[in-house]
């Protein structure tokens, strides 16, 4: 498994693998990425930034996250809770997701370790993300991967995340 910049000839895939991720988590009775979003113009905007990853075998593209060092508005308050680092700069994973065929094959692990590295190479104290409350999967891998649960955050339209942070 190699992990790279994802380029605009990814995004077909990229778009798959995110689809079957709504899928599943529909099917889990999770509402989150229920209302089109993530999609083809966040993708499209991610690789424009240099923010998207995918993790690809083989030449098949297996997992996808969108990475970046700097400041998420979101975060500035936060809930039931504190952030472990005060820092205004730090790593940001959003929009991870994981095709059908690698779930269960360390491929979200992989890709946050990778993320773990872009932001050491940036010299930032941490890496936050956020989860939907339902979404028990990916609050176990993140806790499996060193994340601690800090509290919760409130999205732009109101909706509810738990926060997360990874001191590095």
């Amino acid at each position: 498994m190699q992990i790279r910049n994802a380029d605009p000839n990814d995004i077909p895939e990229i778009l798959r693998i995110i689809d079957a991720a709504k899928q599943f988590l529909r099917m889990c009775g999770v509402d989150q990425w229920q209302n089109g979003y993530p999609n083809l113009e966040a993708i499209r905007t991610d690789i424009e930034r240099g923010f998207s990853r995918v993790l690809e075998e083989n030449g098949t593209l297996l997992a996808t996250a969108a990475v970046y060092v700097g400041h998420e508005p979101t975060y500035d308050a936060i809930y039931g809770g504190t952030w472990q680092t005060q820092a205004n700069r730090y790593g940001i994973i959003h929009r991870i997701a994981v095709a059908p065929e690698a779930r269960n094959r360390g491929a979200a692990s992989a890709l946050i370790t990778c993320c773990a590295s872009i932001a050491r190479a940036e010299n930032v104290p941490s890496l936050r993300c956020d989860t939907h409350p339902d979404n028990v999967v990916m609050q176990h891998t993140l806790e499996r991967n060193g994340y601690v649960r800090c509290g919760t955050i409130h999205l732009t339209d109101g909706a509810i995340r738990l926060g997360y942070e990874r001191v590095l």
